[in-house]
């Protein structure tokens, strides 16, 4: 797969981090293979995750090719900018097309990222996941990778302004392999859930405790913070799917 512009954004985006300021904690990074199809599966906490989700393949030199929501492609600029970058686009009303282009790049030997669980977590704790991340690694008979992201929320994420000061530490976590066969993938999506939330915890306790002290939004209640429990995150986004179908209602109405 020719890829012109995807070097450049990575080296763009590598002095925009140095400019930041920002700290990197990588670790089990050496689980992404050098070659072959490989399918990471992420955590989902902030707007800017798939930007620096592609760095748990920057150590074995992968380029990685996100699933990413249609609205983004549908972008005067974002569009054009993703699919120089090979990404690929989900229609949630039709998920049919991505999940087989998906299998189709992992048999071609790519590396691709998902996010199982669909939507940004409000609590920060890993939601419930949809079983196609595992559907997609047997189907296409690639290792599936849990990779969590952590401090990418406390730039840009749901309910709160954005900050881009100085200093901050972002880290990126990769889990061992998994195997998924299909034989039971809502037991594998448990599995991977598992994988995420056990990776997940040893991220936020390694993470620089003068960098997320008790009471911080960014930090999941059950850890001292502040952010929404589980429960209330439910809630919230109940809230807002029904707010942007009152809006959509609205809108038809209108036009």
């Amino acid at each position: 797969m020719r890829d012109i512009s995807y070097p450049p954004i990575i080296w763009t985006a590598k002095t925009a981090f140095r400019l930041l300021g920002q700290r990197f904690q990588l670790s089990g990074t050496e689980h992404v293979p050098r070659d072959g199809g490989v399918l990471l599966a992420f955590n989902h906490v902030g707007y800017l995750d798939f930007i620096y989700g592609g760095f748990a393949a920057h150590p074995s030199r992968r380029l990685v090719r996100f699933m990413a929501k249609k609205e983004i492609f549908d972008h005067a600029v974002g569009g054009p900018v993703m699919r120089s970058m090979h990404h690929i686009a989900v229609d949630r009303g039709e998920g049919l097309t991505s999940y087989r282009s998906a299998i189709d790049y992992l048999r071609a030997g790519e590396a691709v990222g998902i996010f199982p669980e669909a939507t940004i977590s409000r609590s920060f704790e890993v939601k419930d996941i949809k079983t196609g991340a595992v559907r997609i690694a047997a189907e296409a008979g690639v290792p599936l990778l849990p990779v969590t992201l952590w401090g990418t929320q406390r730039m840009f994420t749901k309910d709160h302004p954005r900050d881009f000061a100085r200093g901050k530490t972002i880290a990126i976590r990769v889990g061992e392999p998994l195997h998924p066969t299909g034989a039971d993938p809502v037991a594998e999506t448990a599995d991977l859930h598992a994988a995420l939330s056990g990776l997940l915890e040893e991220t936020i306790r390694e993470y620089p405790a003068d960098e997320q002290p008790p009471g911080s939004w960014w930090l999941p209640a059950r850890f001292g913070g502040s952010a929404p429990t589980p429960e209330e995150a439910v809630r919230l986004d109940a809230e807002e799917k029904r707010a942007r179908a009152a809006k959509r209602a609205a809108k038809r109405a209108g036009a």
